[in-house]
């Protein structure tokens, strides 16, 4: 049986993933889908100091301190800051880096160098009541399904802006994992991810798949992306 590690995006929490697991583990699988420090119902966790580093090294400790392997390591959105890091701290525990609609970043980016002028100009006006918490997206904003936006909106918390802004630095080890996939949410309109997709289905190194569906695709598509990392499986 396989073991995945399932890591949310900005604003959201473990909780995004739920409809995901259940069809994982009724195949027999592990799934993990731990709520990064600062969101959620972590929450009351959030400082000025919660940055990029803080959710690697949250990621880190959950796969080391469970002694996982061959991991198949699913980011979304903002998350593929996350799992990239992650992949480069400890690549001979991952099998798959699986990016869900994500940022794939090279070394020394950060989110908001990857977003572009005009993102990361409207999220640090967003912070300036606190000067260091972003207040969520609505779920329209992710194109979210009209039957579930409520629910995301209800649950989606502010995110520490440090997380956007800290580069990430990698020493190359992640290049070490064996499989990569990219999901493309083709519903949402972000011209930095749709530059990142059109740049990477030119790779053969790279599985690439695009699905009809919002942002959030474990919530809008989760049979869908259930299916596509059971494939992970086998490869």
């Amino acid at each position: 049986m396989a073991t995945f590690v399932l890591v949310h995006g900005a604003f959201h929490g473990g909780w995004c993933y739920s409809r995901v697991s259940e069809r994982l583990i009724a195949f027999g699988h592990t799934v993990y889908a731990p709520t990064l420090t600062g969101l959620a119902e972590r929450a009351h966790l959030a400082t000025p100091m919660v940055n990029l580093s803080t959710h690697i090294d949250d990621v880190v400790d959950v796969i080391t301190g469970e002694d996982l392997n061959d991991v198949i390591l699913c980011g979304h959105s903002y998350a593929g800051m996350v799992i990239t890091g992650v992949a480069d701290r400890i690549a001979e525990r991952i099998k798959t880096l699986f990016y869900l609609d994500a940022a794939v970043p090279t070394d020394g980016k950060s989110l908001f160098e990857l977003r572009g002028e005009q993102a990361t100009l409207a999220a640090l006006a967003a912070a300036g009541e606190t000067g260091w918490l972003v207040p969520s997206l609505s779920a329209q904003a992710f194109g979210v399904n009209p039957d579930d936006a409520e629910w995301v909106d209800q649950n989606c918390t502010p995110h520490p802006i440090a997380c956007f802004i800290e580069r990430l630095r990698l020493s190359g080890r992640e290049a070490l994992v064996a499989h990569r996939t990219y999901v493309r949410a083709e519903r949402y309109a972000s011209p930095a991810v749709g530059e990142t997709y059109d740049r990477i289905k030119q790779d053969p190194q790279w599985r690439v798949v695009a699905l009809d569906c919002g942002h959030d695709v474990m919530i809008d598509a989760p049979e869908e992306l259930a299916n596509l990392l059971l494939q992970e499986v086998e490869r």
